[in-house]
């Protein structure tokens, strides 16, 4: 664990939240590039916290990402948006990214939505589906418990059997059948960026088993297995890659897609909120 996040500092942010929400939500959202709107437009009894204003937390540089928690209610149940993330390729720690994580666990937040826009690797996919992160694999080239463990903060070493929660999971498909909505699952591998990767990368990581790519999400897992929270993850797929992209991709062509795909998004996790047991 970074030595420069402390069990004080976490205390500090939580404190400072708890204080301006009620009542106090046990299920926390992070969204992805552009994946924001729809979600954060059905949220009853806004409560915003710009993340710059609460101590010790990051500040997102990335477009598409606003960078403000959000407290508020769906389906009448008490809610943490986090609007907005952070990356490795910003320059942050992976400590420095995950502390947001351990300050839900501090306000008492039990469940993690975890959403990204992501490239497709898999064939059967196409822009604009979703799908459940059953697993993945980190190369990031690092790793946000590497350092200093405080106990406090959980084991050491943490198990990564069911990063991803089989009782959400199952939720899940079930919600996206009952709303007729397109849901695959599969493998996501998380990677440094910022660039997109060239076509013997992607070509590799098809064959490690790769379903979709993206440059975040993996290191908030961790950690939140690490502390005891559930996990939900949702890929957006931005764009497929059959061998050979049919033109440059860019952020712009990625958040366009995302902003597409919000609302299905949206739809998709509010039905799985009404349905999950606080």
């Amino acid at each position: 664990m970074n030595p420069r996040i402390t069990i004080q500092q976490i205390e500090s942010s939580a404190r400072y939240v708890k204080k301006r929400i009620k009542p106090t939500p046990k299920i926390a959202i992070v969204l992805g590039s552009g994946l924001g709107e729809s979600i954060t437009t059905a949220i009853k009894n806004k409560k915003i916290i710009p993340y710059k204003t609460v101590p010790y937390f990051p500040v997102s540089t990335v477009p598409g990402h606003s960078g403000q928690l959000i407290a508020g209610e769906l389906h009448r149940t008490p809610l943490l948006v986090l609007q907005g993330r952070w990356h490795f390729y910003e320059g942050y720690t992976l400590a420095q990214i995950t502390f947001p994580i351990r300050v839900l666990k501090a306000i008492g937040i039990k469940t993690l939505i975890l959403t990204c826009a992501a490239g497709g690797l898999n064939p059967n996919h196409h822009p604009g589906d979703l799908m459940l992160i059953t697993d993945h694999i980190n190369l990031i080239g690092d790793n946000p418990l590497i350092g200093l463990n405080d106990p406090a903060f959980g084991p050491r070493f943490p198990d990564m059997s069911e990063p991803y929660n089989s009782e959400l999971i199952t939720l899940a498909r079930a919600t996206a059948k009952k709303l007729n909505i397109t849901l695959h699952q599969g493998v996501y591998t998380a990677v440094s960026g910022p660039n997109y990767e060239t076509n013997a990368e992607l070509k590799w990581l098809r064959k490690i088993g790769t379903d979709a790519i993206g440059m975040s999400t993996v290191p908030e897992c961790i950690v939140a297995n690490q502390i005891g929270l559930q996990v939900l993850g949702v890929v957006a797929i931005t764009d497929v890659w059959h061998g050979k992209y049919s033109q440059p991709l860019s952020h712009t062509e990625v958040l366009k897609v995302a902003n597409r795909i919000s609302g299905t998004l949206s739809k998709l996790i509010i039905g799985i909120i009404k349905n999950i047991k606080c």
